[in-house]
């Protein structure tokens, strides 16, 4: 088994940033490249486009296999750029033909959020200019797309413009609150086994729809390829969201919307960085939501806040406790919105939670920050204690993100790659050697604080673009000073 990895080197002049977000750094490779690399199975083979001879990323060490929101996460996460063949490998290991050939995302029970796969997808033609992984994944979208506008279960409610379903990733019930779940989750664990939770719509799930088809634009624009019709779709779910999820007086978004109507004015942490991330929100909205958000002491938490059957002694799995994949996501939706101290806050946390803990879990307490897998009902059961799984591996690519997307600010696009650091205070200069794109290796150092690029320099030569061209080639040194 081949993985194709790069290993770039992450180094702080400073001795005690080194030590945290250094060394995290390290751990961060290690558990995504090795530890949860795993073999080429057959059984995943089922879309005809898997390399043999290339492993596979597993969603941790309680999970051995890819499901679609993980692979997808992992390869947007920090996959495609470390490890190329590994991300599609991983990002085809969830896709499979119907029966008539066509490729389409994997059809399981949890189909609600299969459109994410479109981000990971997106991205990673971005990182790599692979066009022949685009036209397979453009088909792969635009099938999958079709099957939910037609589906009856996951699928549109016409009198509000959005998709029904869970939320993104709260496949439990304790993600819910009540009356959508009840009091008792006398219906077990599965948030799909409760009817109210399957026909109502919430935030990060429509998000997620938006940038499919947002997505789905560009990749038809990339291969010369009619894009109106995923625009038109995309502009109708923004404003639908805007209207339905949009909630002035608390000047954020809210969670939830229920098939009658009724609003859920609670918090969900993935909803509001989707919401910034893929530019649902305008500059007003997100600066309101940024400084309205409600976190925890250990990090923005899932959902929010304890609904009234559980409590800070037995938090929800998918209720006020943090999971590092929201950490993530929330801190590089901070930086690309330049709020360099909340992005510092949320990295430093995790940093700090990998190192208390020995290593990267999959959920923690959110007030003691203590390794909890959080409670949650099971068939005949209310509040089961369940287990926080260990080496889960978007913990770890979370990480990695907020160093790449975050500190050092790496965007990508048809044309290259460019830089919009965020270096917070105190964490000193910094170095990132050895980082792959495409046929470059970079060396890329960060001077100052701030966001605000005073000078830029490729190979010793002031730049006034902040980027590099997809066609460098060979070894590079980039230097920007910040001007703070």
């Amino acid at each position: 088994m081949t993985t194709t990895d790069s290993r770039p080197v992450l180094r702080f002049e400073d001795p005690e940033s080194q030590a945290l977000y250094g060394a995290t750094y390290e751990a961060a490779l290690e558990n995504l490249l090795r530890t949860n690399t795993v073999p080429f199975g057959e059984i995943h083979a089922r879309s005809g486009l898997m390399n043999p001879a290339v492993g596979m990323v597993r969603a941790g060490g309680g999970y051995e296999q890819p499901w679609t929101r993980d692979a997808t996460i992992n390869s947007w996460n920090a996959t495609s750029l470390l490890a190329p063949a590994l991300a599609a490998n991983t990002l085809w290991a969830v896709v499979e033909k119907d029966a008539e050939g066509k490729r389409r995302v994997q059809q399981d029970s949890q189909q609600w959020d299969q459109v994410v796969w479109t981000v990971g997808a997106w991205h990673h033609y971005l990182v790599t200019g692979d066009r022949d992984f685009l036209q397979n994944a453009y088909d792969v979208v635009t099938n999958s797309l079709a099957i939910r506008e037609r589906a009856t279960v996951f699928g549109p409610d016409a009198r509000y413009g959005l998709f029904t379903g869970p939320s993104f990733f709260n496949d439990g019930v304790s993600g819910f609150p009540a009356p959508t779940a009840d009091e008792g989750e006398s219906r077990g664990s599965e948030s799909t086994s409760y009817p109210e939770v399957v026909a109502a719509m919430y935030l990060s799930t429509n998000v997620l729809y938006y940038a499919a088809y947002a997505r789905a634009a560009e990749m038809a624009d990339a291969l010369g390829l009619a894009a109106d019709s995923h625009r038109v779709k995309a502009a109708a779910i923004k404003q639908a969201i805007n209207q339905h999820f949009w909630n002035p007086p608390t000047g954020s978004y809210n969670y939830e919307l229920t098939a009658d109507g009724t609003a859920g004015v609670y918090q969900e942490g993935t909803g509001l960085a989707f919401a910034l991330l893929f530019g649902i929100a305008d500059d007003a909205q997100a600066g309101a939501l940024i400084s309205t958000a409600q976190r925890m002491t250990w990090g923005m938490p899932d959902t929010y806040p304890h609904w009234d059957r559980y409590s800070s002694a037995e938090p929800g799995r998918h209720n006020a406790i943090v999971w590092p994949l929201v950490q993530g996501l929330w801190a590089k939706a901070l930086a690309m919105h330049g709020d360099v101290e909340g992005f510092a806050t949320e990295t430093e946390l995790l940093a700090q939670l990998v190192r208390n803990s020995g290593g990267f879990w999959e959920i923690y307490d959110g007030n003691t920050g203590a390794v909890e897998g959080g409670y949650q009902g099971a068939t005949g059961v209310l509040k089961r204690r369940w287990a926080s799984e260990p080496d889960q591996t978007w913990s770890a690519t979370a990480f990695l993100d907020m160093m790449h997307t975050g500190l050092f600010g790496v965007r990508f696009d048809e044309r290259g790659l460019t830089f919009a650091p965020s270096l917070p205070l105190g964490w000193g200069d910094v170095t990132l050697s050895g980082l792959r794109y495409r046929d470059a290796d970079l060396t890329v150092t960060l001077r100052g604080t701030g966001t605000v690029i005073r000078a830029f320099e490729l190979d010793g030569a002031p730049r006034s673009e902040f980027g590099v061209p997809a066609s460098l080639h060979g070894h590079h040194t980039l230097e920007i000073t910040l001007a703070g």
